[in-house]
């Protein structure tokens, strides 16, 4: 459903993004995950078309988005920190996002109802708290029930139980034969929701494979486990190499 192929991209003298290929498919999740400066928000970025790529070609559904705006409304995003206008209220961001989208009549306010954000309509986005603010975000990036999902960051500030009704939302969705594509530091979160995973190293695609795969790879059952193995693993092997 989503593939990147050849991607590549530089800042200046600075490449942020080598030689990348990978293939997303739908009813899987996706763990995406590397250190600072890996790629990752450069990577999600060009998906987004918020980054042009030097070369390569990013696909969804097989078409190439380089110049075609349209593909947007199959992917639903939560970013890491949600910018909004400060004097829009959440009601009136919510009914803005549905004006623009006015041709999706059929929306999913799941988690609208699950945080009882209705409860808050009235509230100016610039007196909430970063995790209201987060609550908003997942709703946003659920509500036009894209087959396609990129979360960035997803619980983080969120409190116990709002984080454990957005992780089982996710789940319900990917269920449905959705594709996610979710980057977190939270470890834990990702062993929960992840099906697959993507380690990105300076730029570059360094893992990618199931998570159970890795699991057998490294003889970890937790994921934050075999991820510090299989990284340990590589890093002999180039210490290594001739």
């Amino acid at each position: 459903m989503l593939s990147l192929s050849n991607v590549n991209k530089s800042f200046g003298k600075l490449a942020v993004l080598k030689d990348v290929s990978l293939t997303f498919e739908a009813g899987k999740s996706y763990a995406l995950i590397g250190p600072n400066g890996s790629g990752k928000t450069t990577l999600i970025k060009s998906v987004l078309g918020m980054v042009l790529p030097n070369t390569g070609v990013i696909s969804v559904n097989g078409k190439d988005i380089k110049g075609d705006d349209q593909y947007r409304k199959w992917i639903g995003y939560m970013p890491q920190i949600g910018r909004y206008p400060d004097n829009l209220t959440i009601g009136q961001l919510i009914d803005m996002m549905k004006n623009i989208r006015a041709e999706v009549t059929d929306v999913d306010e799941e988690l609208i109802d699950a945080f009882k954000l209705y409860k808050l309509y009235g509230k100016p986005m610039r007196t909430l708290s970063g995790g209201t603010r987060q609550k908003v975000s997942a709703a946003l990036a659920f509500l036009f029930k894209a087959p396609i999902l990129i979360l960035d960051e997803p619980t983080a500030g969120l409190d116990p139980i709002s984080s454990e009704l957005l992780k089982e939302k996710i789940l319900n969705e990917k269920r449905k034969g959705k594709l996610v594509i979710i980057t977190s530091h939270i470890l834990s979160d990702l062993d929960e929701l992840a099906t697959d995973l993507v380690y990105l190293f300076e730029g570059q695609v360094q893992y990618s494979n199931l998570v159970e795969v890795l699991k057998q790879e490294t003889g970890e059952s937790r994921l934050s486990k075999a991820i510090a193995t299989m990284i340990k693993q590589k890093e002999l092997l180039h210490s290594i190499a001739p």
